[in-house]
């Protein structure tokens, strides 16, 4: 795909799930990458599995809710691989909790990850991106983002809000011709859903495979979506085939919200 082979990119939460995904495609088709996640082992996991495979990925651990380790990962990446074209603000937090039950420590911890974590990746490579006048950033929000959902006000909150910022920097940078977009994943069976089933398992007084089955039954598709597929839809965005596209939300979620 034009535009990802030789390019340097990061994605946050790259040591699991989704952003796991991402990495492997976008090492496959050779972009250099680095793999930020709080969880170090995690990102040397993924970042030596990439490597064996014969792509390029350094691991980084990484705290998304802070501007010095933001503005840390960016130097170490272009010192190790060069300038940073391409940005996945990936990683993200969620939990069910009834606002009746939430503290102020759940609602800043949900926030601070899922949106403040996005604009200090944004704004640690918005310097260069927009002095280089290219740049590709996608962030990961969510179905969510486009519909609200009880017993998760926190988390619908954050990815309303990364569209928000998705469109407000897609018009700020276009002059530079830095796209900003994102992408909604739909229902996809990562470490972030577990907690979530096991919650939702609780509160119907059934088990967790079937709290899970009950979630897939209400796509139009039946069906869950891949991690592998969300990152097809990143690595899309990434590349030159998009390079007239900003300041929109792309679902990949088997028609779960239609929008």
């Amino acid at each position: 795909m034009d535009g990802i082979k030789g390019a340097v990119a990061i994605v946050t939460g790259g040591g699991a799930g989704i952003g796991k995904a991402i990495v492997e495609r976008l090492t496959g088709l050779g972009a250099l990458v680095a793999v930020a996640d709080i969880d170090e082992s995690a990102a040397l996991s993924v970042a030596g599995s990439a490597v064996a495979s014969g792509g390029r990925a350094i691991a980084c651990p990484h705290d998304v809710r802070s501007w010095d380790s933001a503005f840390s990962l960016v130097e170490k990446v272009e010192q190790e691989l060069g300038p940073v074209q391409i940005l996945v603000n990936n990683a993200g937090v969620s939990k069910r909790v009834p606002l009746l039950e939430m503290s102020e420590a759940e609602w800043d911890r949900v926030l601070d990850i899922n949106l403040k974590g996005q604009f200090l990746m944004i704004r640690a490579v918005a310097p260069g991106m927009t002095e280089r006048r290219f740049g590709r950033i996608v962030n990961l929000a969510s179905v969510c983002g486009k519909q609200g959902f009880a017993n998760f006000s926190h988390y619908c909150s954050s990815k309303f809000a990364s569209l928000g910022l998705t469109q407000s920097l897609a018009a700020e940078f276009a002059p530079f011709d830095v796209t900003v977009n994102a992408v909604c994943p739909g229902i996809v069976r990562t470490p972030l859903h577990e907690g979530i089933l096991a919650e939702m398992a609780k509160g119907n007084d059934t088990s967790v495979e079937q709290a899970w089955r009950d979630f897939v039954g209400m796509i139009p598709f039946k069906r869950p979506q891949e991690p592998s597929e969300i990152a097809e839809m990143v690595v899309y965005l990434s590349s030159d085939a998009a390079r007239n596209m900003t300041g929109c939300s792309y679902h990949v979620d088997g028609g779960f919200v239609m929008s």
